[in-house]
């Protein structure tokens, strides 16, 4: 697997940890969007895309975060740390979209996303810097009749 290209949106926001949103292409085929780049204690790192995990009132059957106190369906109070827990005992409360499969993909991601990230850092530093569009189009594609 090769990546053929990183887009790299910065976050203007000096106080918060999230510094760039990311999409990479690999073999000029495949776009994984909304990578993050986050500034922890010991620099940079990615996270991958990801989305809020949820489960259902057992009253109503509506659909809730698992950080909600209420129901937002009925209002019924929900039961707190409904959770499930990772190897560290942390709640787990988002659930990966897309991830690398092993650690010398997840390098090779992280390598090439922080890379064009203090890249695009620079080149934001010049009076004539224009950010990068992340919703410009992609090449076309067909579309998939059945």
């Amino acid at each position: 697997m090769e990546i053929t290209e990183v887009r790299v949106k910065l976050i203007n926001n000096k106080d918060d940890r999230l510094k760039a949103f990311c999409s990479i292409t690999m073999d000029n085929e495949f776009v994984v969007r909304d990578i993050k780049v986050i500034e922890g204690t010991s620099g940079y790192f990615v996270a991958m895309p990801s989305r809020k995990m949820s489960d259902h009132c057992e009253k109503c059957g509506s659909k809730n975060h698992l950080r909600a106190k209420f129901c937002n369906g009925c209002g019924t109070p929900l039961i707190e740390n409904r959770a499930r827990t990772d190897a560290k005992g942390r709640m787990k409360l988002h659930a990966d979209i897309a991830h690398p499969i092993n650690v010398q993909c997840r390098q090779k991601i992280q390598e090439k996303v922080i890379a064009a990230f203090k890249e695009e850092l620079e080149k934001s530093k010049q009076p004539d810097y224009k950010p990068v569009d992340m919703d410009e189009p992609d090449d076309e594609v067909p579309e998939i009749v059945s």
